[in-house]
């Protein structure tokens, strides 16, 4: 990877039924009042100019050969790196035939970050369900991701101001989730998410908790034995390695304002214990963001929203949230480096 960092930053397409095109041509409308620095949209040229057109939005489009014009154009258009669809979208009906490109977008967008030709990747939202019809064998972005970089190790957060999570366990049954928790695993979570909390978000001091899994936090053996067993001997080990952690504690009162101030981030055990509160707090501003990674990944936290694709309804504030946040990570980054 370059040591220079790059002047624009990677978007791309996501499902392209879905909101991700339209949300990144209103954010490139507010990317002056939003303070965001150039970035370029990697999907089909002929996509997103129809997408503008049908939305009535006043968004120029230029197609770039390489991703070094994408900082010189963004001042007047909206900067597109073609990646060509093998079928025309269908408002708010995913077509696994374009599964491909979906998936190429991504591939395209790592190696740029990987060669150091974009500071940043941010991923609009995938339709898993469509992907999977195509073979798409990987849980979502996060593992993806992760086998893309070199089969790393990687962890979900989910931020906005005032509260980070990280759902330890992610796309799996709850059922899955609870039997796959073991304190290594713990660990390694923990461990991942100091270090990016130091390196990527400047926090000298990072102070982390970590949730129960059953009601009360088990309550002494009363309502499960997982606290015990599995999750304070990680807390244990966490603490002999210097990280500055507590817990368990019970997920009812891990969220509301005061404890909130107490913690740098929430490490919870599966996926929704961690979501519900995010986007309780904050839905429209969340974003999700991918550690572990050797290159700095974010995206909004939303789905593709397919019942309001194509009506001018999407809001772009999720996405323009992950963008500046990866470029405030990627000048981090290169601060530390």
């Amino acid at each position: 990877m370059s040591s220079a960092l790059a002047p624009a930053t990677a978007v791309t397409m996501g499902e392209p039924a879905g909101i991700g095109i339209e949300i990144t041509l209103k954010a490139w409308l507010r990317r002056q009042e939003s303070a965001l620095a150039p970035f370029f949209l990697i999907a089909d040229i002929d996509e997103v100019s129809r997408c503008a057109s049908v939305l009535n939005l006043d968004v120029p489009v230029s197609k770039i050969e390489k991703v070094n014009g994408a900082a010189t154009a963004f001042s007047a258009s909206m900067p597109v790196l073609h990646q060509a669809q093998p079928v025309t979208s269908i408002t708010g009906s995913p077509d696994p035939a374009n599964a491909p490109a979906v998936l190429g977008a991504i591939e395209a967008a790592v190696t740029l970050v990987m060669d150091g030709a974009a500071n940043a990747v941010v991923t609009n939202p995938i339709q898993k369900e469509s992907l999977s019809k195509a073979a798409f064998r990987f849980s979502g972005h996060t593992d993806y991701l992760g086998h893309l970089a070199g089969c790393v190790p990687t962890v979900m957060m989910l931020a906005t101001k005032g509260l980070r999570v990280v759902p330890a366990t992610v796309h799996m049954s709850l059922l899955d989730a609870i039997a796959s928790i073991t304190s290594s695993m713990l660990v390694d979570c923990a461990r991942i998410t100091d270090q990016s909390l130091r390196d990527d978000f400047e926090i000298s001091s990072p102070r982390l908790v970590m949730s129960g899994l059953n009601p009360h936090a088990g309550e002494g053996g009363l309502f499960g034995f997982e606290e015990d067993l599995v999750i304070a001997p990680a807390i244990d080990q966490l603490g002999t390695e210097g990280i500055d952690i507590r817990g368990p504690i019970a997920a009812d009162s891990l969220f509301h304002t005061a404890a909130r101030e107490t913690y740098d981030a929430a490490i919870c055990m599966y996926h929704d214990q961690a979501l519900i509160p995010i986007k309780t707090l904050d839905f429209e501003h969340a974003v999700n963001t991918t550690l572990g990674l050797p290159f700095v990944r974010t995206s909004p936290d939303h789905g593709t929203a397919l019942d309001i694709a194509g009506m001018n309804r999407a809001n772009p504030s999720s996405l323009i949230e992950a963008i500046r946040m990866a470029q405030t990570v990627a000048r981090n980054r290169e601060r530390h480096a």
